[in-house]
């Protein structure tokens, strides 16, 4: 190892976030709607594996090769068959990390309707809220512990606290939006309620 193999590494590199080990992205519909803008949502199929019936955006995991923005049109082309032509990217909103391992990168674009046609192997329908709602109801929100469990076997003394250590806890909060019979949280809510507060 050289300083300049350590230099050829490092220098100029665009910085990650450490430990994450997956990225996916979503889609965060915009339309314009009788009652102003409004965002869309996505009801997950009953069929699907992974969390069926859930309210969510349009997206999925990036895929070797590929941006997140191009996951995030890939994704809504193939749940909505909206096209890429049918799509302004609005800009990039911030990141979320979850305790997977995974970063979610989620992408703000006004779209059109005109050739929506949700895949049904995917999704079982789709509805629009307008931003006001949001702007005007605050979530519900819940929140739960997050608390170190470290097994029995981890090596105290070979980190100086024979005793044992103060790991420190967390927190997880989960905002949840009740509209016509959907709920809307997890990380969804969470994406909807950071997108409220920059308006405010």
């Amino acid at each position: 190892m050289t300083l300049d193999q350590l230099r050829r590494t490092f220098q100029g590199r665009s910085p990650g976030l450490m430990g994450v080990h997956t990225h996916y992205a979503v889609l965060v519909p915009v339309v314009e709607a009788q009652g102003g803008p409004s965002l869309l949502f996505e009801v997950r199929a009953s069929t699907l594996i992974r969390q069926p019936n859930e309210v969510c955006f349009p997206g999925g995991k990036v895929e070797p090769g590929e941006t997140p923005q191009d996951c995030a049109l890939r994704e809504t082309g193939e749940e909505l068959s909206i096209p890429p032509s049918d799509i302004s990217l609005i800009g990039p909103l911030d990141c979320l990390a979850h305790a997977s391992s995974s970063l979610l990168h989620p992408f703000l674009a006004q779209i059109r309707l005109d050739r929506l046609s949700p895949n049904p192997a995917e999704v079982q329908e789709t509805f629009l809220v307008p931003l006001s709602f949001f702007q005007s109801n605050p979530p519900l929100s819940y929140s739960y512990p997050l608390v170190p469990q470290v097994g029995a076997d981890f090596p105290y003394d070979l980190i100086g606290f024979p005793q044992g250590y103060p790991w420190r806890a967390g927190q997880g909060e989960v905002p949840i939006y009740l509209y016509q019979g959907h709920a809307i949280w997890g990380l969804t809510g969470r994406i909807v309620r950071w997108v409220t507060e920059q308006l405010s």
